[in-house]
């Protein structure tokens, strides 16, 4: 049998430089020289479009390639199911993630690339109070895993990025770049992302932004207005505005849409068949002329029409229209009292303003009093954005169906802001929301009320505020469920990484994975989770536990209940040939087995083999 009729599930996420090289070899064969990435050829293949000499334009910053690596470097680790914590899991389509979400980034690339239609951030501002990183920035699992003990390796408390310490723009850099470079691969094609941020780093993102997403994909930046009356937190200035930065992944395929609550000024006094419209003159001032819209404009009756250049008020006048276009649309035009005009039909909605001023945006202090609401409790969580700020996003990326990642979840705005405008519309956009377990200070009223952490008040935050939508009779419209996951090391032994082992051990710990594939404190869920996001499902796909000629399995379904996955997880039970016959029946896409499963059995596996290829079945080892 032919090891391609087996599969083997991969044991780490995507390795991007790996990835990358690939591509690079299929799209310039002659840049690769003894399997590596030749890049003085590449250069030379570039010619007038590679930058040259060390004089360059750009964001440069300390730890800069290393942040970039972190980005690229894959991981083994998983999520595993939090059932206890999660809402509807048998039937929600949303997700809450607790753990690093650099990592989480990562095991998304999964399944999730090129899917997301809008991404929301309210990352740390780097005021010097706020959370960035520990003191030597580790990136990785091993970051999230002492945040979990709340304490680094030398047993130091984990702090704030202070500008005492140095390097302070360069450490928030470091953290932010290869956060945004991995959630520009789960960007669709059409996608946005928004990201909040305050004066303290707002030039240093957009250049990062402009890095990471191209200059030319700028979308806009909103000015938002967070306080009535602002406070003396500043040396200077009554600081009163935040901003929020708009990138598109491809700025020629997104748009934003229409601002459906904006205050329509224009009067539309004339109607048509078409509907109410105004008049807007064709002739307009243009500070930059052009000679091609400057021509002597004849009527449908022969008349002329003119520009007035000689008119202060129009001194450079030019024709919005061409000549060719008035020739083929002159039917669309009206000519009234010696001028021309198009018609302006009145729109639902008109395009969003960048200054997000009014009260239906709310400031600092509504977005406190919606989180304490859905809460039940109050002083919990200082500085949330308000949920109808994030709405008003929410609308701009004009997709109901859209899915929502933020991973600077916070205390969970972004997923009610979610919920509420689906049951607002009619829409079934689905959140995939991402936060750290940050202790909550021991001092703090979250402590005191029973939060131990940030997460923890999120959580809770996203069910409070599925409750009142429920109350409120959208229980059967709106999914306000669902299903919770912890960020986690590699339930497999053979997957975990041995970097830190001493060589000396190495011996003893190869013959320790030996033994055995998996971690005895997994349980089948847990293993089943990890195997299908390594392949690429997601997090949310319809799983249930099947018996099969005696054996318990796991399976996923698809929408018409037809087995999409079989999955047998049982390394310490070795399956029949008859029991394998049995999977097979089943006429699953796909069957997993555990490889310790068949016991050194290659015949037994070679017989699965054949049965599911005779049968048109993908078969997988992990």
């Amino acid at each position: 049998m032919s090891n391609d009729d087996i599969h083997e599930t991969p044991s780490i996420t995507p390795n991007f430089r790996t990835e990358l090289a690939a591509q690079l070899a299929h799209l310039v064969p002659q840049a690769i020289a003894d399997g590596k990435v030749d890049v003085a050829k590449l250069q030379d293949l570039l010619d007038g479009d590679a930058a040259a000499g060390t004089e360059r334009f750009g964001l440069f910053w300390p730890g800069k390639k290393r942040a970039l690596r972190a980005a690229q470097e894959p991981t083994p680790a998983t999520l595993r199911p939090d059932l206890e914590n999660s809402k509807d899991w048998d039937t929600s389509q949303n997700a809450f993630i607790e753990g690093d979400n650099l990592e989480v980034l990562k095991i998304l690339q999964k399944h999730y690339h090129g899917k997301v239609k809008m991404i929301y951030i309210d990352p740390p501002y780097n005021t010097g109070k706020d959370f960035v990183y520990p003191d030597n920035y580790k990136e990785g699992l091993d970051t999230y895993l002492e945040w979990t003990r709340q304490v680094n390796e030398e047993g130091k408390k984990l702090s704030s990025n202070s500008e005492s310490e140095g390097r302070y723009h360069s450490n928030w850099l470091n953290m932010m770049y290869p956060r945004l470079k991995l959630a520009r691969n789960l960007l669709t094609d059409d996608g946005l992302i928004f990201i909040s941020i305050d004066d303290n780093e707002v030039s240093r993102l957009r250049n990062l932004c402009d890095e990471v997403f191209g200059e030319a994909n700028l979308a806009g930046q909103f000015v938002w207005k967070k306080g009535g009356t602002g406070k003396n937190d500043s040396q200077f200035l009554v600081v009163e505005h935040e901003y929020v930065l708009v990138y598109a992944r491809r700025a020629s395929a997104s748009h934003f849409g229409l601002d459906m609550e904006a205050k329509v000024t224009t009067s539309y006094n004339l109607e048509d068949e078409k509907g109410r419209y105004s008049l807007v003159r064709l002739d307009m001032q243009n500070l930059q002329y052009s000679s091609s819209l400057d021509y002597d404009l004849v009527g449908p009756n022969g008349e002329i029409y003119r520009l007035q250049h000689k008119n202060p008020e129009r001194p450079n006048a030019i024709w919005r229209w061409s000549r060719e276009r008035v020739r083929k649309e002159m039917s669309a035009l009206v000519f009234k009292d010696g001028k021309v005009y198009t018609k302006n039909y009145a729109k639902d909605g008109a395009k969003s303003r960048s200054l997000l001023v009014d009260e239906r945006f709310g400031v600092t202090r509504t977005g406190k009093a919606e989180a304490e609401a859905a809460l039940g409790k109050s002083g919990v969580f200082d500085f949330p954005k308000p949920v109808r700020l994030i709405q008003h996003l929410v609308r701009l990326a004009d997709d109901k169906s859209a899915l929502v990642l933020d991973f600077f979840a916070g205390s969970g705005t972004t997923a009610q802001a979610v919920m509420d405008q689906n049951a607002q519309d009619g829409g079934t956009r689905r959140f995939v929301v991402v936060q750290l377990p940050e202790p909550t200070p021991a001092s703090s009223e979250a402590r005191a009320q029973g939060f131990a952490s940030i997460s923890e008040i999120s959580r809770a935050r996203i069910s409070g505020a599925g409750a009142k939508i429920t109350e409120a009779g959208f229980a059967s419209a709106v999914d306000t469920g669902f299903r919770a996951y912890k960020l986690a090391d590699t339930n497999f032994s053979k997957w975990q990484q041995s970097s830190d082992i001493e060589p000396n051990e190495l011996e003893q710990h190869m013959l320790e994975l030996r033994d055995s594939s998996s971690d005895d404190d997994a349980t089948p869920d847990d293993l089943f989770t990890e195997i299908l996001l390594k392949q690429g499902f997601s997090l949310t796909e319809r799983t249930a536990p099947r018996e099969v000629a005696g054996l318990d399995m796991r399976g996923v379904l698809h929408s018409d209940d037809s087995l999409a996955v079989l999955a047998y997880l049982n390394e310490h039970v070795k399956p029949t040939l008859e029991q394998l016959r049995a999977m097979v029946a089943e006429d699953p896409a796909k069957i997993i087995v555990l490889e310790d499963a068949f016991d050194g059995d290659d015949e037994l596996k070679t017989n699965l083999a054949q049965l599911c290829k005779t049968s048109g079945i993908e078969l997988w080892t992990a």
